[in-house]
């Protein structure tokens, strides 16, 4: 018998990305965790099986790598017959918040991805520090002024060169947004935050729906999980309706 085919995700138009190009709504964040027996390249394989198109990634995880040769695994072993049925988001660093490093930083991610070009990139922090190896936490001492015009600017030089789809920002206040809409050229597809049920973010939601920015949830399941019970996976109305649906709690939360 035939296996099942895999879901299809709908997808989001990003109306400053070039061609128009369209996000699937959900994605498989690669950052490391610390508990996981399972490999990043595994992850990723099994993440394209059960339907996934959507890869976020970023310089700092360091995951690139383990990202890329999943892909080119994929693709071997015809999971998926073109690069193009994925969506890739890679993010930079703040050591490389600077305008002369952003092209080179792009190009560093794209060889260790093993890619032509990204679907989309982000900053990862409206800060910079000096350039060098990554950090984090982040050495206060290191910190510089974030000259958030020229890497902008930068940013859509990128972006004309083809060597992403789409550019975007991660962590950015709604006074740093208005700050960058107000010489942008090309505006923000993204802003990439936290939101979940215990950080909902209303009001920068809203800003960004009224700019035609997209916002992208990290952490929606998680909130609270370092500091006691988890607001989503131990709340009891989640799992009361999980298990009236015969559902679980996670997909649950996410679809509605």
């Amino acid at each position: 018998m035939a296996a099942a085919a895999a879901p299809t995700v709908p997808e989001i138009v990003l109306p400053s990305a070039t061609g128009q190009r369209k996000m699937p709504v959900m994605g498989l964040g690669t950052a490391p965790e610390a508990t996981s027996k399972v490999t990043t390249k595994d992850a990723v394989l099994e993440a394209i099986k059960q339907g996934y198109r959507h890869f976020d990634a970023a310089a700092a995880y360091g995951v690139e790598q383990s990202v890329g040769e999943a892909i080119a695994e994929a693709l071997k072993l015809g999971l998926i017959s073109s690069r193009d049925e994925l969506f890739v988001t890679s993010k930079l660093w703040v050591t490389d918040n600077h305008p002369q490093l952003i092209v080179p930083a792009l190009q560093k991610s794209l060889k260790t991805l093993q890619l032509e070009y990204l679907d989309l990139i982000l900053i990862h922090w409206p800060i910079t520090t000096k350039p060098g190896e990554v950090k984090y936490p982040i050495d206060v001492s290191d910190i510089v002024e974030f000259d958030m015009k020229g890497v902008w600017t930068s940013l859509e030089e990128c972006q004309k060169l083809g060597l992403t789809k789409a550019i975007g920002v991660s962590n950015f206040s709604i006074k740093k947004l208005e700050k960058l809409l107000s010489f942008a050229t090309i505006p923000p597809a993204v802003n990439q935050v936290e939101v979940n049920l215990g950080w909902q973010q209303e009001k920068l939601r809203a800003f960004c729906k009224e700019k035609g920015i997209i916002v992208t949830a990290f952490s929606p399941l998680r909130k609270g999980a370092s500091r006691g019970a988890n607001l989503v996976m131990d709340n009891d109305i989640l799992k009361e309706l999980a298990d009236a649906h015969g559902k679980t709690i996670a997909q649950v939360y996410i679809i509605s």
